[in-house]
């Protein structure tokens, strides 16, 4: 069996995979459906609503334990995991962007007095809120499930 073949086998793979996807295709579709532009790049953006990294540490954690057992050390492993990952997203991810947020008003101020300084913007649009991760993790519960 080639390698390919045994990737595409892996039902938990598959399944974190299609659940970012559908996360990161519904940050597409509620971003056209506000501003009516459609903006392909959203698909491979990080932050907003909701959470792909949630989705995909849910689904993940989900088949594991469908596969695995809900009382196997490789379910704890993954549901650890995948808490950490949402932890980060709404925590130390979402300060960083309310930082960039700052440094970029700041950077603009002084802009306007020192010419010479770069004037490339941060990305604020790097953590979650609460609610974008309880979001995504429904998504990826529910793909999970359905896998």
């Amino acid at each position: 069996m080639s390698v390919l073949s045994e990737i595409l086998d892996n039902h938990i793979l598959i399944s974190a995979m299609i659940a970012w996807f559908i996360a990161q295709t519904l940050k597409l579709i509620i971003n056209f459906s506000i501003h009516r532009t459609f903006d392909v790049a959203f698909l491979f953006s990080s932050g907003g609503f909701p959470s792909s990294h949630s989705a995909t540490v849910s689904a993940l954690a989900i088949g594991v334990g469908k596969y695995y057992g809900w009382s196997s050390p490789t379910f704890a492993i993954a549901a650890i995991f995948g808490m950490i990952v949402m932890y980060d997203a709404a925590g130390v991810r979402r300060a960083g962007g309310k930082q960039a947020e700052v440094i970029n008003q700041l950077v603009e101020g002084l802009y306007q007095q020192m010419t010479h300084l770069s004037q490339e913007r941060l990305k604020e649009l790097i953590g979650h809120t609460p609610f974008e991760v309880f979001a995504g993790a429904i998504v990826g519960i529910i793909v999970g499930v359905l896998m």
